[in-house]
Parts: structure tokens; C-alpha cells; sequence
């Protein structure tokens, strides 16, 4: 309050005075100064004085109310799900492009040779094995009943129908399918299928299609072959352990078996291996979170893998074997 004080204490010249004459413009710039050196001084009004502004204080600008968010547009769809819908829009694709030729045969051929030759070994080995083991249980109870000679139509039955496509597909799926999904899905974690895109290459045709193709091709050979060895097996296991000839089971098998029983093998493994390579190559390209993301896809694609070939062998075998009956009397003679 000094500055207001000083302010009404000292008067203002008057408009007589001859500094504020117009007759007398260059005096003021330079008495004016000195004389009004203490209207110069600043009054500060501040809240800490006690003097406060009494306007009003204007009213807050509202921001304008955010548009709704659209519906779902936070949802995502769970793994499972997202990962099975890629799944079929890649078999989708790999038809489309199949169909039109748009197929890398060199990397076709070198699938076709991993799941073929490669895979060679473990399914007769497997084959093999499974036949004597279902030998052992069937070859006895039929001896004492006194049908030894339907045990060859029985063994060939079996094989043919579930045992030789079911093993052979899932040995195919442990070892070629679990390669497929860990390759591809490490390839997805290190952006490689985007060098690809790069380059000018589809990754479905360089990647997908030749695997799928090779398992669908492959698969009915393996099939086949081990059939043949499984039927071997079990005759020779019959003959040098329960006494039952050799002749006489091939004889049953022969009269049992139809083409059609060794035509519908290879059409459910063809289907299985279309599974196996499908979902093995959808699992991969799905994949992410790095090494971690690289396993848990491939333990993932293996057991999808395996409740498809099951599924789908039920739902085959349901067409195919409905109205089959009497193959085994014809195999009893």
C-alpha cells in the first residue's frame, strides 16, 4: 500500500505546466524522467499481500465425450480358435493353389524324399511290432476255438483297415509333423516368411503346399508297405510260436481280403497326412514369443495332429465299413 500512497501524495503537473506545453515538445523527454521517477515503480499485487482479483474466473473447457469404441473392437479370439480358423484358410489356399499349378517342385521333391525314405525305417520297424503284438493276442483264443484258419483273414483285416494307416500316420506325425511345425514356426519368430515376401516369393507356395503334397503322396506308400511287413510279421510269429502254418494264414488273408479294404487304407492316410501337414504348417506360421513359442507350438501341432487323424478315422471308417460283414466267413473257408 506505500506505492498507492506515494501515488495520491504526489501530484501530476498541470496541463499549464510547460513540460506537458505543446509549444514545448523536446523539454518532456528529458524533465519527465527525473519528476515522475516514482510513478515508474511497479505496484505488484499479488495473493500473498491479501489483494485478490474479484473478476470471474472463466469456466473450464469441457473436452468433448469420446466416441463409443465400435463392438468387439477390443475382443481377440482365443488361440485355439484364431489358430484353427488359419488352419483352414491355409488348406483353403493350399487347394487353390495346388489346383492351379502354382507348385515349387524342388522343394516339393525334397519333402516328398524327408517324409518318404527318411520316414522308411521307423514305420516298418513300428508295423512290425504292432502286428506281432496283435498276433499274440488274437492267435491263441482262435486256436482253442478251433478257427485257426481265420486268424490270417483277422490279422489282414485289421491291418488293412486300421492298424497299417493309424501307426503309419502316427509315426508320420511325431516325427515329420512336430519338423514341420518347429521349422516354420522359427521361421515366423526370426521374420524369415517376411524375407520371403520380400524376395517375391508366397511363402504358401514355397513352404506349405510342397509339404502338404509330399505327406499326401508319401503316406499311401508307407501305408502299403507296412501292411505287407505287418502281415509278414504276424504269420511268421504264428507259425514259430503257436504252431499255426504260414500257408494257412496267407490262404485266410487272401480270401478275406477285398481291393476295396487296401484301396480305403490309402485314402485314410492320404486324409491323415493331409491333417499332419495342414495343421503342422498352421501351428508354425501362427507362431510367436520366441524359442518358448517355437515348443509349445510344436507339442501343440502334434497333439491336434493326433486327435484329427483319430477323429477322422472314425468318421472314415463309419463310411467306408457300415454295411462290410462277411468277409470273415469267406476267410474261414
Amino acid at each position: 500500500m506505500e506505492a498507492i500512497s506515494v501515488l495520491f501524495l504526489r501530484p501530476l503537473p498541470s496541463s499549464s505546466s510547460p513540460l506537458l506545453s505543446p509549444k514545448n515538445p523536446q523539454i518532456i523527454p528529458k524533465v519527465i524522467p527525473r519528476r515522475t521517477l516514482i510513478f515508474r515503480r511497479t505496484v505488484r499485487l499479488s495473493l500473498s499481500h491479501g489483494i485478490t482479483n474479484n473478476a470471474p474466473e472463466p469456466a473450464p473447457e469441457t473436452a468433448p465425450a469420446p466416441a463409443p469404441a465400435p463392438l468387439f473392437s477390443s475382443w481377440t479370439p482365443p488361440q485355439p480358435l484364431w489358430r484353427g480358423l488359419s488352419a483352414l484358410i491355409l488348406a483353403g489356399q493350399v487347394a487353390r493353389r495346388a489346383l492351379s499349378g502354382r507348385i515349387h517342385r524342388r522343394n516339393t521333391l525334397q519333402q516328398l524324399e524327408r517324409v518318404g525314405p527318411r520316414s522308411t525305417g521307423v514305420c516298418l520297424l513300428t508295423a512290425a511290432f504292432v502286428g506281432m503284438a496283435f498276433t499274440i493276442q488274437f492267435v491263441r483264443e482262435f486256436t482253442r476255438l478251433g478257427l485257426h484258419r481265420s486268424v490270417g483273414g483277422v490279422l489282414a483285416l485289421a491291418l488293412s483297415r486300421e492298424l497299417s494307416p493309424v501307426v503309419t500316420s502316427v509315426v508320420a506325425a511325431g516325427r515329420v509333423g512336430s519338423a514341420f511345425a518347429a521349422e516354420l514356426g522359427t521361421m515366423q519368430v526370426s521374420e524369415q516368411t517376411d524375407t520371403l515376401r520380400v524376395l517375391g516369393a508366397h511363402p504358401v507356395d514355397y513352404l506349405v503346399t510342397p509339404r502338404v503334397i509330399a505327406c499326401c503322396l508319401a503316406l499311401p506308400v508307407l501305408t502299403l508297405l507296412c501292411f505287407f511287413v505287418g502281415l509278414a510279421s504276424s504269420a511268421f510269429l504264428a507259425d514259430a510260436v503257436f504252431g499255426v502254418s504260414i500257408n494257412i494264414i496267407l490262404e485266410s488273408a487272401r480270401r478275406a481280403l477285398r481291393p476295396w479294404d487296401i484301396i480305403s487304407a490309402m485314402i485314410k492316410s492320404q486324409v491323415f497326412g493331409a491333417i499332419i501337414a495342414i495343421v503342422s504348417c498352421a501351428w508354425g506360421v501362427t507362431t510367436h514369443g520366441g524359442a518358448k513359442g517355437v515348443g509349445e507350438s510344436t507339442t501343440s501341432a502334434v497333439v491336434i495332429s493326433l486327435v484329427g487323424i483319430f477323429i477322422a478315422d472314425f468318421a472314415l471308417s463309419y463310411c467306408f465299413f457300415q454295411g462290410a460283414g462277411d468277409s470273415l466267413k469267406d476267410a474261414m473257408g
